[in-house]
């Protein structure tokens, strides 16, 4: 990261599904050197595994607060955003950058929005909601809007037992996502288990069961809403409260 690099810097806001990680990947792997910040350990993953299938694995570092793969040649790092190093390299992107304002981590992603610079390029990635932030801190920057590519319909209230193929269950709680993905096991023969609880090991186990439709159901918690890729078709909600970090709360 260079503070003080005079690279372009753009905004890229929308919506989940609007490619805008695909794109910033696509931009890192045209430079020299990179670097992504990700707010999810399994995100991080996902890309870092990407990103070794178009650049090689020795070429390739991924650093996560469990995961520390640093090869001695890697030009190109993907990071969770508070293990992202100090470090020179030709492009930076800052992935989910409205979790500036979150009361935990907020501190960690203003600080990426303001300091984390590449030497050619900056890419800040995020929702429609840090438009006014990058307009106040980032003056500078290019805001550049993308519109999702697929059309969200509400399907209403269903059973567990008729939930399609490819659902994705988002609960709140471990409790509940261990109690929702043995329900499934009962009614519909098995589902996949993604939180952070999980070793990285298991973790990825279990993602990589859903991608190959070796289950139909993934039970997860809300993180996998911060840009990681999944085949899903439908996603349901195992409760419609959840516990902000404060108080219990509507969705």
């Amino acid at each position: 990261m260079n503070d003080d690099a005079s690279g372009t810097i753009t905004a890229v806001l929308g919506p989940t599904n609007t490619g805008k990680t695909h794109l910033a990947i696509e931009r890192m792997c045209a430079h020299s050197s990179g670097m992504i910040g990700f707010p999810l350990r399994l995100l991080a993953r996902e890309v870092y595994d990407r990103v070794v299938a178009i650049k090689g694995a020795n070429r390739v570092a991924l650093i996560t607060g469990e995961e520390k793969i640093t090869p001695p040649d890697a030009r190109w790092l993907l990071c969770t955003a508070e293990s992202m190093p100090d470090k020179d390299v030709a492009f930076v992107g800052i992935d989910e950058a409205q979790l500036g304002a979150d009361p935990e981590r907020g501190h960690v992603f203003t600080d990426r929005l303001l300091r984390a610079r590449g030497r050619e390029e900056t890419m800040i990635l995020g929702s429609e909601a840090l438009r006014p932030m990058v307009k106040a801190l980032v003056p500078d920057a290019e805001i550049v809007g993308r519109p999702r590519f697929s059309t969200l319909s509400y399907a209403g209230a269903r059973k567990i037992s008729r939930l399609p193929k490819r659902s994705a269950i988002v609960a709140f709680s471990a409790e509940e996502v261990y109690a929702v993905a043995e329900m499934l096991r009962r009614l519909r023969g098995g589902a996949a288990v993604v939180m952070g609880a999980l070793s990285p090991r298991t973790r990825n186990a279990q993602v990589a069961m859903f991608q190959a439709g070796e289950v139909d159901y993934l039970v997860a918690t809300d993180a996998i809403g911060m840009g990681l890729n999944m085949d899903v078709a439908h996603v349901a909600f195992a409760s419609l409260n959840k516990f902000d970090g404060k108080r219990q709360r509507r969705l």
